[in-house]
């Protein structure tokens, strides 16, 4: 059958074009241009010149009369923590997009998870980038098997979504959709074209069978989802897999979920036999500490899920005229703002220091309230100076040196005080008497940076 014409479309401004082009000329954006069917594009446009209007009129129900679907209709992906993540599992009919960086472990997941749905429902696993072989290989690993555990190597849109549609299988994996291709594109596999096309073809065929389907979706360099944003809009829930491929703790948080929370976490460590959850995360991230200056352990939240995660600073003369800063598990912009905040704020000088801080076991911290701890684990590396083992820290810095409430204290004074600590240092609106209440930075470090 002859390739049906296309041309391509700025999605910014509308000019069209008859091949792509990575700037639009006439607006001036990037990476806008999307590939449009003619035939189909000149009739749509034939019929509205003409007044002719294809649709039908809707039919409407009063809103009491609506029936919810059942909402318990759910696959236990037999992770609890993951299950919690996902509002109780994957939802039958819904389409869910799993992201992560290359190597990180979500085939590996995902495999495991096919595995004990497989024990109650018909599986299919589609994989466009490996071979049957490879898949085969690491579900021995794994210990993964059924009869009800199926797979298949295809990267054709038209035919996965055909496969989704026919309603043999309730549970399906494609891996992934950069890999696809819908025979009516030119465009290559990954264009914006054919991942939002075959997104479209694959989420309405999980719709109409009321098939669970996840989608693998690859990143960019700086860890956003490659493709179109519109990929994002389309899904029911979005789930990204965060985390050191080589090692330390893996998170598995949604960034959006139509039937349940997005303040949700799990965490995970890869092990011989695939990836387990990590019950008591806090106590095994600090088995290791020693108790030396630059070392302050921070109560944080995942989600909403307390922990207890050492920071390390390590500052230096510089040997060169600017001084260096580097960070592994927090933000750099953050920790420049914190610097300037010590140097303005207290007397220490900083100028000549580099200063290196380190968030242990692989943990990206992203809560606000890790400001003071930062902050004094960098005072007392400078100053050589420690912290008392038996204190947790946590408190929003302001950039008038102030210190600021944090988001559910309660539970991070829960989780010190289970793992045996005596005091927190944290902001002076915590009623707890657990909690030494402090305003100031400047006087923070001086009262307790005295060891």
């Amino acid at each position: 059958m002859a390739k049906r014409k296309t041309n391509y479309v700025c999605q910014n401004c509308g000019t069209t074009f008859s091949k792509w082009s990575g700037k639009c000329e006439n607006c001036g954006e990037w990476n806008t241009l999307v590939e449009q069917i003619v035939d189909l594009e000149d009739s749509g446009k034939n019929a509205l010149a003409q007044g002719k209007l294809s649709g039908k009129k809707l039919e409407s129900v009063s809103i009491d009369d609506i029936i919810p679907s059942d909402a318990s209709a759910r696959f236990s992906t037999g992770f609890k923590d993951l299950d919690k993540v996902l509002g109780g599992g994957f939802l039958c009919g819904s389409v869910s997009l799993l992201t992560g960086q290359p190597g990180i472990g979500k085939s590996t997941l995902l495999m495991q998870i096919c595995s004990k749905i497989s024990k109650e429902a018909a599986v299919l696993y589609i994989s466009g980038e490996e071979s049957a072989g490879q898949v085969k290989l690491r579900a021995k690993r794994l210990g993964a098997g059924s009869k009800d555990l199926n797979f298949a190597n295809s990267t054709s849109g038209n035919d996965i979504a055909k496969t989704i549609e026919s309603g043999d299988f309730k549970f399906v994996v494609v891996d992934s959709i950069q890999t696809l291709s819908l025979a009516e594109l030119t465009s290559a596999p990954g264009s914006v074209s054919q991942v939002t096309n075959c997104g479209n073809l694959i989420i309405r065929a999980a719709k109409a069978s009321d098939t669970a389907v996840v989608i693998v979706g690859h990143v960019t360099k700086d860890g956003t989802l490659a493709g179109p944003k519109v990929l994002e809009h389309l899904v029911d829930v979005v789930i990204n897999f965060e985390g050191d491929r080589y090692g330390g703790f893996k998170t598995v948080r949604a960034i959006k979920n139509r039937f349940g929370s997005t303040m949700e976490v799990a965490i995970f460590e890869m092990t011989e036999d695939g990836l387990s959850e990590v019950k008591d995360p806090s106590a095994t991230l600090l088995a290791e500490r020693q108790n030396t200056d630059g070392s302050i352990i921070l109560a944080t939240l995942e989600g909403n899920r307390p922990l207890l995660v050492e920071i390390q600073a390590l500052a230096t003369t510089t040997t060169f005229g600017y001084p260096k800063r580097a960070c592994s598990g927090y933000d750099i912009n953050r920790l420049n703002l914190l610097i300037a905040v010590l140097e303005r704020r207290t007397k220490l000088k900083l100028s000549d220091k580099d200063i290196y801080i380190n968030v242990v076991g692989g943990i990206k911290v992203q809560d606000s309230a890790a400001d003071l701890a930062v902050c004094m684990a960098i005072a007392s590396a400078v100053a050589k100076r420690k912290l008392s083992e038996k204190y947790v820290v946590f408190g929003e810095v302001g950039l008038g040196g102030e210190i600021r409430s944090a988001f559910r204290p309660d539970q991070r004074i829960s989780e010190a005080k289970k793992l045996g600590f005596t005091h927190a240092i944290g902001p002076a609106t915590v009623k707890d008497p657990f909690v030494y209440k402090v305003k100031d930075l400047r006087d923070t470090l001086i009262k307790y940076m005295n060891n």
